[in-house]
């Protein structure tokens, strides 16, 4: 049996498809798109079904691609299950009564958010909707997980029932059916519905935002530091490396497979931030260095989600991202990419036009660090004042927003407009959150990791014969004539394609004045993404458009440290 979750966007299908199937979630996309549906496994004594949740939709006259995928679902599917938001019945009784006019499909309706209805003020009698609509109506609480053993006896019952025959009319009847079987009752404001309103009115939306989105760094700082100076670094220090190092000993230093594998001796020992071998920086990056900033920010953004305040950001960033080509969604992908640029990377793929999906990609690799880089950034020029950190920052974010201005004036196409639903807030369910992190994480190891250790082997084949030195010698001219860069800077460039705030830090040692001290930490920013986010953005993109992409971010490296090298002659900084 194949089971379809049908509904409006967000009215909680993923929380019930996670209480039927579980933590185990395949996530594929539809055949000719990169619009994404979840599929997994429902087993209840002699009852084996497939679950899939597809994309949000308002109708079956579908306006996105999403809505589309969502509607083309519905044909290969046995039983339905149209989720409808309780406290919202009026709004998405519309897509229900468009499921029961088609008579194609057995259909039951569950009335999710069940347990908001009595905080709201909403009385429903559930008989008399099941009656008029013709269909079962079960009610539940994805939270908690009442009225999901119901939902599962109602979804055995229906591949027996006989198909509906009752056609009813729309929009005309929607309002006789609410007036019903709804009874709202006076009640006051409670705390949580002053502040969705003041999160969403400027001016207080702007400073509500500011904090929110300042707060959730200092968390995820606090939880990604916290994981690797107390878990992940005494781990790799006392049990890998004795392993790494035996290792090292038995392939012998030079050889191409020690090369491959171990990288670099740094003095006769594993340096993981610069010996680049698959088993040495290949495993202690993903899993030492990303992992748990990734970690602590998806666990951060499941409780922004849960909590209904990323929409709200959305449409409070919807102007700015709109002159960019993008709409306000795109605020998810920039903030995922300040922490780590691979699942800021990963999560363009929320973006439906391949257009939008370009500009997004480009501009999170081309300008917007990653919190490692920015820690190294500020550890090499706040020695000499804020004010310098300060330009390294305006120049990136500049770079950010003047191209993506250019690229959606002269890229052909059109980026659509938000269509976005707005939730009540409520407040997360941590056993929920921690269930969506697991599968996110899970999918980050299987997405992610392997791609880092692909570009590792490409970079270490590369550096063996020689390519990376013949390259060194090709930019050297760029380098130093028009940057104004001594040409050891080089040796930075390369390894910024692995790691870049170990090349912000290598620009240390190299005795250059606070102008190239400036110029090299923005041209680290802007001219190439690490590895691990090229190889994503490269499957993310395909090879052509992200053959377009390097050769902008190119073009705005050579041009930005040109002139921002000029600038700060003419300012007096040497």
């Amino acid at each position: 049996m194949k089971i379809l979750l049908i509904g409006n966007p967000n009215v909680g299908k993923s929380v019930i498809f996670h209480r039927l199937t579980g933590v185990k979630t395949i996530v594929s996309n539809y055949p000719g798109t990169t619009v994404e549906f979840s599929k997994g496994f429902m087993r209840f004594f002699d009852l084996e079904a497939e679950v899939i949740d597809v994309p949000g939709t308002y109708s079956l006259h579908p306006t996105s691609k999403a809505e589309d995928v969502a509607v083309k679902l519905i044909d290969e599917a046995d039983v339905l299950i149209n989720i409808v938001d309780a406290t919202n019945l009026e709004r998405n009784l519309h897509l229900t009564l468009e499921l029961i006019n088609k008579k194609e499909k057995p259909l039951i309706v569950v009335l999710t958010i069940w347990d908001e209805t009595k905080h709201k003020g909403i009385e429903i009698d559930v008989k008399g909707l099941e009656e008029l609509l013709g269909v079962p109506v079960v009610t539940t609480c994805g939270l908690t997980g009442e009225g999901i053993k119901d939902l599962v006896f109602k979804i055995k019952q229906a591949k027996l029932s006989p198909l509906r025959t009752k056609k009813i009319p729309l929009w005309n009847e929607i309002g006789n059916i609410v007036e019903k079987v709804q009874k709202l009752h006076h009640r006051h404001h409670t705390f949580l519905d002053i502040m969705q309103e003041l999160s969403i009115k400027p001016p207080f939306a702007f400073f509500f935002a500011l904090v929110v989105v300042c707060l959730s760094f200092v968390v995820i700082r606090f939880i990604g530091e916290g994981f690797i100076n107390h878990i992940c670094d005494p781990f790799f220090e006392h049990f890998y490396n004795p392993l790494a190092m035996k290792l090292s000993g038995i392939l012998g230093e030079g050889g191409f497979l020690h090369t491959i594998l171990i990288g670099n001796l740094v003095e006769g020992q594993i340096e993981y931030s610069q010996s680049f071998g698959v088993l040495t920086t290949g495993i202690y990056v993903p899993f030492a260095m990303v992992m748990p900033y990734v970690l602590s920010f998806y666990f951060i953004l499941g409780l922004l989600e849960d909590s209904g305040y990323l929409p709200r950001l959305a449409v409070l960033s919807d102007r700015v991202f709109h002159r960019l080509g993008l709409h306000g969604y795109a605020i998810i992908p920039t903030i995922l990419g300040l922490g780590c640029n691979v699942p800021g990377a990963l999560s363009t793929r929320l973006f439906e036009a391949r257009r939008e999906k370009f500009i997004a990609a480009t501009l999170l690799a081309v300008a917007v660090p990653c919190m490692a880089q920015s820690a190294m950034i500020v550890g090499l020029l706040g020695r000499f004042g804020g004010q310098y950190v300060a330009i390294v920052f305006f120049t990136l974010f500049s770079v950010w927003f003047i191209l993506g201005f250019f690229m959606n004036r002269f890229l052909s196409g059109r980026s659509p407009e938000i269509l976005i639903e707005i939730p009540s807030y409520r407040i997360p369910h941590l056993k929920t959150a921690l269930r969506k992190l697991w599968m996110r994480i899970s999918w980050f190891i299987k997405e992610a990791v392997p791609l880092v250790l692909l570009g590792i082997v490409i970079v270490n084949v590369l550096y063996y014969l020689k390519v990376i030195d013949l390259l060194g010698m090709v930019f050297a001219p760029i380098v130093t004539k028009i940057w104004g860069l001594p040409k050891e800077v080089i040796g930075a460039l390369i390894i910024g394609f692995l790691r870049k705030d170990v090349a912000v830090g290598m620009l240390r040692p190299l005795d250059m004045s606070l102008r190239q001290l400036i110029v090299g930490a923005s041209i680290l920013g802007i001219y190439f993404p690490c590895a691990a986010t090229f190889f994503v953005l490269v499957r993310e993109l395909g090879a052509k458009d992200m053959i377009k992409s390097i050769f902008i971010m190119l073009s705005c490296a050579v041009s930005v440290g040109a002139i921002l090298n000029v600038i700060l002659i003419w300012g007096g900084i040497r």
